[in-house]
């Protein structure tokens, strides 16, 4: 009885090898076919990811694969072997998708933010919360436009001092994936030094607060400051106007006994409105009342 157990391990672990054996020659010669087809079809053989890769993800032997490419679009930075691609340790400073060609410029020995940082750009970060980050919907690759704050009652103001700003990270998160939204706390901006110093200042002289935009929009805003006078001035129909300073009045020319007298015109500045065919003059009051 226990000779016929014996019989029946070794004749499983004779198939177990089989088995591998006979696995490892498709994959083989799977591979080789691939191979042989890539020369005839004048592809290439490039290292693509098997699955989304975020940022700072390793890359490993377990999600990359070699894939067959057009050769005459085999893009920049490409790697051609896996085990070339792997020794390194490198990691994905850039979101790649699955079936997506792995590049260098996406790869980094270590994940850092710096490594996103083009030349003479610079990562700054400022305070931030739900109410002045749009309710916590700014995101990493978000495009904001930075406002200011300043000033107490009626001389408050509001100034746009940055326009189409792009967002690196939002407290310590900077996967451009990530879409759930935040409280707030710190975020992080990619501007160039001269901007880099405008917003250190600004922290310092008001509060700043982000406005989303959208990122396909980079026009410019008209810039204009708003003011706490601004607020609730309403809509003003539209006249036309000239505004006319005050001049010596000539000696009035006499009149006959049946012409009716002239409207006195105001002393000092004054404003002419114009609406249709009819004119009115009003005084217009100096800044202080001088």
């Amino acid at each position: 009885m226990i000779g016929r157990n014996w019989i029946f391990l070794l004749v499983a672990i004779g198939l177990g090898l089989i088995a591998v054996v006979l696995a490892n020659s498709y994959f083989t010669g799977v591979e080789a076919e691939q191979e042989r087809l890539a020369q005839q079809n004048e592809v290439a053989r490039i290292v693509v990811a098997t699955q989304p890769l975020e940022f700072g993800t390793p890359i490993t032997t377990e999600n990359t694969r070699m894939q067959n490419f057009p050769a005459n679009s085999v893009p920049t930075g490409a790697f051609f072997s896996v085990e070339e691609l792997v020794q390194g340790g490198q990691v994905a400073i850039r979101p790649i998708v699955q079936g997506e060609p792995i590049l260098a410029d996406k790869l980094s020995g270590r994940a850092v933010l710096s490594a996103n940082l083009p030349d003479g750009m610079r990562a700054v970060s400022f305070p931030v919360n739900a109410t002045t980050m749009v309710s916590g919907f700014v995101r990493p690759a978000d495009v904001v436009d930075v406002l200011m704050t300043r000033g107490e009652g009626d001389d408050r103001v509001v100034e746009v001092i940055m326009e189409s700003v792009p967002v690196l990270a939002v407290d310590q998160v900077a996967n451009e994936n990530a879409t759930e939204p935040g409280v707030g706390g710190n975020v992080t901006v990619m501007v160039d030094q001269y901007d880099a110093q405008k917003i250190t200042l600004a922290r310092q002289l008001g509060q700043l607060s982000l406005a989303l935009r959208n990122v396909e929009n980079q026009e410019p805003g008209p810039g204009v400051a708003v003011s706490a006078r601004d607020i609730g001035s309403g809509y003003r129909a539209p006249v036309r106007t000239a505004y006319v300073e005050s001049r010596p009045s000539a000696p009035a020319a006499p009149r006959g006994p049946a012409a009716a007298p002239a409207p006195a015109r105001p002393s000092g500045p004054s404003m002419t409105v114009v609406r249709g065919t009819d004119t009115a003059d009003y005084p217009v009051n100096r800044l202080g009342g001088r």
